[in-house]
């Protein structure tokens, strides 16, 4: 069984002991030892790691991880420490000031948000280096959809931001009423002047929390 430490542990065993994700393990073992793939393996789940499912306050929503080496890291739009940020994450910088005035940090990692709550998830959880949604149908896509219909299931508000195409393909799976979507264009270059910029998604998230009685989140990274 494969222990996260928090309430994921208990809420998706069951998940690692259906044939599919059995069958993606092995896959995956023969990936880590015959190709480069990211993240590090004992990074592979480091969202559900750093959030317990009671604990979430807003979920990011990735597409699948950096594919450079030394970016991902198992959170959503984060890199690593002394990586150069990513044109993505740099849009994400330049809407979090333009919305709330806080100025980017000198580093891409976003462990900080993570520990205010925020689930930085990827729907697909590992990547081939230089192969951009190499992953994407080996199982993982019906492993990140249990695990939203396990946040839907949560009673107490969560704000969904989900920016762009593939992120809002699972904004069906969210029906709670007490919930809240927030979408978006997604922020790389190629379309965040589409509907990113200017989404204030920061200030809107806090506000939902706000009215819901929950605190909002600190959405500012020191150096």
């Amino acid at each position: 069984m494969i222990d996260l430490g928090n309430d994921w542990t208990e809420l998706l065993s069951e998940e690692f002991e259906k044939d599919y994700y059995k069958e993606m393990r092995k896959r995956l073992a023969y990936e880590y030892k015959t190709q480069t793939v990211y993240p590090h393996m004992n990074d592979i789940f480091n969202a559900l790691r750093y959030v317990a499912r009671k604990d979430v306050k807003a979920v990011i929503l990735g597409q699948d991880p950096y594919h450079g080496p030394g970016q991902a890291h198992g959170l959503s739009f984060s890199v690593q420490r002394g990586v150069t940020k990513p044109p993505s994450l740099v849009n994400i910088f330049k809407e979090l000031q333009a919305d709330l005035g806080i100025s980017p940090p000198g580093h891409g990692e976003l462990t900080a948000w993570a520990r205010e709550g925020v689930l930085l998830l990827n729907a697909v959880l590992t990547v081939r280096a230089g192969a951009a949604n190499s992953h994407a149908n080996i199982g993982w896509q019906l492993f990140t959809d249990n695990v939203f219909k396990l946040l839907n299931d949560r009673s107490g508000t969560i704000v969904f931001m989900m920016w762009g195409k593939n992120a809002k393909a699972k904004e069906p799976l969210i029906t709670n009423k007490n919930h809240r979507i927030l979408t978006a264009a997604h922020p790389s270059p190629f379309s965040a002047d589409g509907g990113f910029c200017g989404c204030r998604h920061f200030s809107r998230c806090n506000m939902l929390l706000e009215i819901s009685g929950v605190e909002p989140v600190n959405w500012k990274i020191e150096d």
